[in-house]
């Protein structure tokens, strides 16, 4: 079976020195979409976007292009996935307009959020009744990574991200679904600002390609502060396509 990767930044800004790899478009994310395929979208867990924002972000990239996209705040910190029905239903109207370029959606929780099964598993219930596909969760309270939780989470078909750094032990390793992982690298030690070395991204190379899944792997860079996020992902998509080459011939 044919391994799928897509790796991606968070966000579609163009550092200056790495802007000349990229092709032409008639904007930032076109261009953005003529190296990568993938792309999570921040900006939705601070506020809302129209569903004619996503409509011309659609029509911006390629169709084989898939969209991650942060739940907003107001559900995750704010409510903390309590009563929160509502919220959701509008969430999923907004990313609707993406229509089948729609990719995971990611619950990202604050770290103060402790894992309750009666409030986690009604969230979930609720989500699933309005989105059948991808969905990642970033835990951030050791008592996510617990047996019932990470059952529970593989129950609802939930991928728990894989972080780095990651603000509990287990966090850097994947969970959940068996089906399909969700990597988010938000750059080491000083989260957002640092650059990932080689030899660091050749090991992140060797566990994607190692890791137990039929589906598809993400990898998400959000070291975007310093404009990392962008040669990172390059690199390591790359030398990932380089490898399956390698592979089929």
């Amino acid at each position: 079976m044919k391994q799928k990767f897509r790796i991606g930044c968070a966000g579609w800004s163009l550092p200056h020195p790495v802007r000349d790899v990229f092709g032409e478009g008639d904007n930032v994310l076109a261009r953005y979409a003529t190296r990568f395929d993938a792309v999570e979208i921040n900006s939705s867990f601070y506020r809302p976007h129209q569903p004619k924002t996503y409509e011309r972000w659609a029509g911006s990239v390629p169709g084989n292009f898939r969209f991650s996209v942060k739940l907003p705040r107001a559900i995750t910190h704010d409510a903390r996935l309590a009563g929160v029905s509502g919220l959701l239903s509008r969430f999923m109207e907004e990313v609707g307009a993406l229509g089948h370029r729609l990719g995971p959606l990611l619950v990202q929780l604050p770290p103060s959020l402790v894992w309750e099964k009666a409030r986690a598993g009604t969230f979930f219930r609720m989500l699933r009744r309005r989105h059948s596909g991808l969905v990642a969760c970033e835990p951030r309270h050791v008592s996510w990574f617990t047996t019932d939780a990470t059952a529970m989470l593989a129950c609802h078909g939930i991928a728990r991200v894989a972080a780095d750094p990651s603000v509990v032990l287990q966090g850097d390793a994947a969970g959940g679904t068996a089906e399909w992982q969700y990597w988010r690298l938000h750059g080491s030690p000083r989260i957002y600002y640092n650059d990932y070395e080689i030899p660091v991204l050749d090991d992140f190379k060797q566990r994607l390609r190692a890791a137990p899944v039929s589906g598809e792997r993400w990898c998400i860079f959000d070291n975007t502060a310093h404009g990392h996020s962008v040669p990172n992902a390059l690199w390591l998509r790359d030398a990932v396509r380089s490898r399956l080459t390698a592979g089929s011939k």
